[in-house]
């Protein structure tokens, strides 16, 4: 078993002091949380300034003449923890043939089920009456098999089992742990390795810290703590290396998988959460993250892992062992007694083999038999029960030693003062859900990290932006070419409405592109926000200016490719506005694509459903049927499309001119069947309709003018300005969503 962390010994991060230094409270009580932050920090500056080099490890003594030199230790007790799924049972044709009462008993015996059950679903319980405990400085290791409940037990544990559904207790020090207080003094470490494959090793923690550490500290100090845990983790010698992925080459299996620990311990935690942090590493990778583990554990943390099958070299750096199989304990207690407790049960471990792999053959050959793994479970009752009632027996007084029952305020007081949570910030409140901040940094510093980083990643992969434009450009190009310098012509007419409506759909099909963008981030920012790294609020804002100025270079490179080649009206403020519109739309387009990624999963069903929308938007702008020829039952859809207001707004744009003449004399009888006929022969039909009239009508007589042309399109409801205005607050709409959509469905828990 591994040694506690020494009596002296404290967090590598900020150094510790004596009490002669700190400031007395009346009445000689001890110091509150907020003089010891305080103080903390003033003995930090003073002994190190800005950026000097942490000083030699003091004893942090507390008492009020002398306070004992000694750490407060944390206990994590669970007690009693039951949590049932329903789900579908399966029915086979030979089940059915044989009628309802065999099929329902072979569904029992071969799945056993309990209560709520019906002839549809049936209730599986995954956790069965779990109970145990994890100290500070061990490593509580979670075993069995697949589908034994490791990664359940430690999701209840962490908090990630909604509310309800799960029965039992979880306490830290003897106190129920509430939601807030674990997600600021805890860390996730997810079984996969969620990075960004194009930011280096130390870029991502650097980042990490930026988002963990509070402002309060310099940027020199956060480097720092940056450089302490590299060479903690032992990557030191890919510090400059990036992540990679399938096609960049970065840094191996082993590394990425103590980045991803480094990442989530940066603030230096109480508890850390591992979901098999060895799977899918060799035996020396998975020995050198495990032995990083116990480098935290040692620093004064409670390490609760789960782990498949441990080698021999990893055994023995475990503290704890607790063993499950479909959801029961077989087995909780010291590696130590491993031998001593199979061989009492009848299964003596010959010192040649593994414990841990002999142990999980017992069990899956249990399993296996008629009467399953009952009589390891009632054993193991019996053990605990006996170990428990042993005064003598060290490995078992756990919680009920009064040496590790403390308050739980006192303890993160302590703890806080030693350097760990070196997120916390001074708080007198004496609630402990109240002692450390929900968020290390305000609003304004997380925006900020984040539209670094997101930029950071951008610059590393100019080929996403430079594909976009590219689209954008050709589709110009084509558009300019296709419609080049277009007359004021009946047939001018219908081409620049063509050209416009074409041209507006376009922008927004170009933004599809957006879609796997947050779909790739998603599980990154689930995971940082499931534990406070930053708000929702401030991704979404950050998210949509860092989306800004890629906008604007399409929209110039659209409206300078098309508006002089196809001969828009309006001159200088006409393309000003033109190119406005544009950019709204581009606006537009990306919020709604993006919202649509917060809510659809996958690439593929996100892709179908943006073309499937777009593509009713565009039927429903006006350009294929004028909104007064729109049946009543979808004239709602008309205003929803947000194809419509820059369509509308173009329009106008570019007949608004009362002076400009799109139809004169004979050209009215252009696009009909008398189009064909000599000119003369128009004359004498023209001077027929004046007579007819009454008004003369000559081959220079103007017939359509622009605002004509709009009252045909039915654009009259809204000025070109309102279209902007309509069509930039869209995209904020959507942008509103999305972040409705972030904050209700990325909970990452389990119902």
């Amino acid at each position: 078993m591994s040694s506690r962390v020494a009596d002296n010994q404290i967090s590598p991060f900020f150094t510790s002091m004596e009490l002669d230094d700190f400031p007395r409270a009346t009445h000689g009580a001890s110091p509150s949380l907020g003089q010891l932050l305080k103080h903390v920090g003033d003995v930090r500056k003073e002994a190190t300034g800005d950026g000097g080099e942490t000083p030699a490890h003091h004893a942090l003594d507390i008492s009020e003449a002398s306070l004992e030199p000694r750490s407060l230790p944390f206990v994590l007790s669970f007690n009693n923890l039951t949590y049932s799924v329903k789900v579908r049972r399966k029915f086979s044709l030979s089940g059915m043939l044989s009628g309802c009462n065999n099929r329902l008993s072979a569904a029992t015996a071969s799945d056993p089920i309990s209560g709520g059950e019906n002839f549809f679903s049936k209730t599986r319980t995954l956790l069965n009456d779990i109970s145990g405990e994890a100290r500070e400085g061990e490593i509580l290791a979670v075993l069995g098999a697949s589908g034994s409940g490791k990664s359940t037990l430690i999701d209840a544990l962490a908090n990630r089992i909604a509310k309800g559904s799960l029965k039992g207790t979880v306490s830290l020090n003897g106190e129920v742990l509430e939601s807030r207080l674990l997600k600021v003094i805890s860390a996730y470490v997810m079984q996969d390795d969620l990075l960004f494959p194009m930011l280096t090793v130390e870029e991502t923690l650097m980042f990490a810290a930026e988002f963990r550490l509070p402002r309060a500290l310099s940027k020199s100090k956060k480097k720092s703590r940056v450089q302490a845990l590299i060479d903690q983790l032992g990557i030191r010698n890919a510090a400059k290396t990036i992540i990679g992925d399938e096609g960049h080459r970065g840094v191996s299996g082993g590394e990425r998988r103590r980045v991803s620990i480094g990442i989530d311990i940066i603030h230096d935690p109480i508890i850390l959460f591992l979901d098999e942090p060895t799977s899918g590493l060799d035996s020396t990778s998975a020995f050198m993250v495990v032995k990083v583990l116990q480098r935290i554990a040692q620093s004064g943390s409670i390490v609760v892992m789960s782990v498949h099958q441990p080698s021999y070299r990893i055994l023995g750096l475990l503290d704890r062992l607790l063993f499950l199989t479909r959801g029961q304990t077989v087995y909780s207690g010291s590696p130590a007694n491993l031998p001593s407790y199979f061989a009492e049960f009848g299964y003596p471990i010959p010192e040649s083999e593994n414990r841990t792999e002999f142990a999980l053959d017992v069990i899956r050959e249990l399993e296996g038999s008629p009467g399953g793994t009952k009589s390891l479970v009632e054993f193991s009752r019996t053990w605990q029960s006996r170990k428990h009632s042993n005064p003598n027996d060290a490995s078992y007084r756990g919680a009920s030693d009064a040496r590790h029952v403390v308050p739980l305020q006192e303890a993160i007081s302590a703890s806080i003062s030693r350097g760990k949570l070196v997120s916390g910030a001074p708080n007198n409140n004496p609630s402990p859900n109240s002692m450390v901040p929900t968020f290390a940094n305000p609003i304004w510093v997380e925006m900020a990290v984040l539209a670094n980083r997101s930029m950071k990643n951008a610059r590393r992969m100019p080929e996403l932006f430079g594909i976009r434009l590219g689209t954008v450009m050709v589709t110009g190009f084509i558009l300019a070419t296709m419609f080049w310098n277009l007359d004021d012509s009946p047939k001018g007419v219908q081409e620049r409405l063509g050209f416009i409506a074409f041209a507006m759909s376009t922008t927004f099909y170009t933004c599809a592109d957006a879609l796997p963008v947050f779909l790739q981030e998603r599980y990154i920012f689930m995971r940082e926000t499931a534990y406070n790294a930053y708000r929702r609020s401030s991704y979404v804002l950050s998210h949509s200016l860092v989306v800004l100025p890629s906008l604007v270079f399409l929209s110039i490179a659209f409206s300078v490719t098309t508006f002089w080649a196809v001969g828009l009206d309006g001159g200088l403020s006409g393309f000003l506005f033109y190119f406005l519109i544009i950019f709204a739309s581009f606006w537009a387009g990306s919020s709604f694509v993006t919202f649509l990624s917060g809510v659809v999963p996958q690439v593929m069903l996100g892709y179908t459903i943006v073309v499937a929308i777009l593509a009713y938007f565009l039927l429903f702008s006006g350009f294929f049927i004028t909104r007064d020829r729109i049946p009543a039952y979808w004239i709602w859809f008309h205003y929803l499309s947000l194809v419509k207001y820059p369509y509308e707004g173009v329009l106008q744009n570019e007949f608004q001119n009362t002076a400009k003449c799109f139809v004169r004399g004979t050209q009215i009888f252009d696009n009909t069947p008398l189009g064909t006929v000599p000119d003369a022969m128009k004359l004498k039909l023209l001077d027929s309709m004046s007579e007819t009239l009454g008004m003369r009508i000559t081959r220079s007589t103007c017939l359509t003018t622009g605002t004509d042309i709009l009252e045909q399109q039915g654009v009259t409801d809204l000025s070109k300005w309102n279209c902007l205005w309509v069509t930039v607050a869209w995209g904020f709409l959507f942008r509103i969503l999305f972040y409705f959509a972030l904050l209700l469905g990325s909970k990452n828990k389990r119902r």
